[in-house]
């Protein structure tokens, strides 16, 4: 017992003291917080350490491109994607002249897709159709995390250049949108996507003539207006044209390259046109009602109500999206009829469909 006693007292004794590390009294007066920018680790994306595939695409093709089609992701009555009309959509846009696709986008509902599902259109539209137009994933976030590791899923699978947006609801500061996309660009052809009507900020000029440094950057896709155009313009920095009501001046009277464009779902040679054909007022003015029609509710709204009603996808809308109401739809199908039904794409005749033809899912 004595013995336990002893090997007790032992154990408070000065053996189980640990040693401190010595720190000079001047080192705690005199210590200061140090920004961890000094610790921030190298952007080295492994799976794109591949020449062979970031030599895939260059950026001045990326650069080249005049009309790009916005496409519209279609679905089965469960909810997923119906694949079959996705490649007859896709397939419409290359024979009618579409030079590159945003898969995923807003107006594909990239916002309603997992990230598997988002990839998985990636990489089947790369398979299908990489040799024939070029495959711009949307692999923006508002998390810089998860646009990393979406831009690297997608390069991987094969996309020819990548679409980001700015951090939207939470936000961030002017430095915090550099620090983002440089996070991102170092990955490949890159086009950033400013609208501040979705994502509540704009990205100001500064942002943008920062991150031009990059020989990843393909230009801007800018929706404030033509005049912001001609700033990037003016300073050789490509842009695109995101407003389908904008695009025919901001293309021949702003220095734009083209449009990203919703319209040209639905009329792609008529945008085909617009695009390649030299200043037509006429033809613009033509396309007017429609492509007011088309953003009279927020986007895809519109454009989902039209394709179902042209009968080249199913009308099967995946919550929190519902169809035009019917007099809405009518006027479409009036709007089909002025313009000419052979200018939109599928071949069955227009029709206005009923409420209970339209099937809404919460859950997919």
């Amino acid at each position: 017992m004595a013995a336990l006693k002893s090997d007790s007292l032992s154990l408070r004794g000065p053996a189980l003291q640990f040693a401190r590390p010595s720190c000079p009294d001047n080192y705690k007066r005199n210590a200061k917080w140090r920004s961890p920018q000094a610790a921030v680790i190298p952007n080295f994306h492994l799976p794109m350490r591949s020449l062979e595939v970031k030599n895939r695409t260059s950026t001045d093709d990326i650069k080249a491109l005049r009309l790009i089609t916005a496409i519209k992701t279609p679905y089965l009555p469960d909810g997923r994607f119906d694949l079959e009309a996705y490649d007859d959509l896709v397939n419409m846009q290359i024979v009618n002249g579409a030079e590159g696709i945003i898969v995923g986008g807003t107006t594909g509902e990239g916002q309603l897709m997992s990230w598997d599902e988002h990839i998985m259109l990636i990489g089947h539209t790369v398979n299908c159709f990489g040799g024939s137009i070029k495959v711009i994933g949307n692999t923006g976030s508002n998390s810089t995390r998860e646009a990393i590791h979406a831009t690297e899923q997608g390069f991987a699978v094969g996309m020819h250049g990548a679409l980001h947006i700015n951090p939207y609801y939470g936000k961030t500061s002017k430095e915090g949108m550099v620090s983002h996309f440089e996070s991102v660009l170092s990955m490949g052809p890159s086009i950033i996507y400013n609208v501040p009507s979705r994502t509540g900020q704009d990205i100001p000029p500064h942002v943008i003539h920062t991150i031009a440094r990059s020989a990843y950057l393909a230009g801007v896709k800018e929706c404030v207006g033509n005049d912001r155009v001609k700033q990037y313009t003016d300073n050789g920095i490509v842009v695109w044209s995101g407003n389908d009501d904008e695009c025919h001046d901001s293309r021949w009277s702003y220095g734009a390259t083209g449009v990203i464009s919703v319209a040209s779902n639905l009329v792609p040679g008529l945008m085909r046109e617009l695009m390649f054909g030299g200043k037509n007022p006429s033809l613009n003015a033509k396309l007017m009602p429609l492509i007011e029609w088309l953003f009279e509710e927020p986007n895809p709204i519109g454009l989902n109500t039209a394709l179902a009603q042209l009968g080249v996808v199913r009308p099967v809308f995946r919550l929190p999206y519902v169809p035009l109401p019917l007099a809405k739809r009518v006027e479409f199908v009036n709007l089909v009829k002025e313009i000419g039904r052979e200018n939109f794409v599928g071949e069955k005749d227009v029709q206005v469909l009923d409420d209970d033809d339209f099937i809404l899912i919460g859950r997919y």
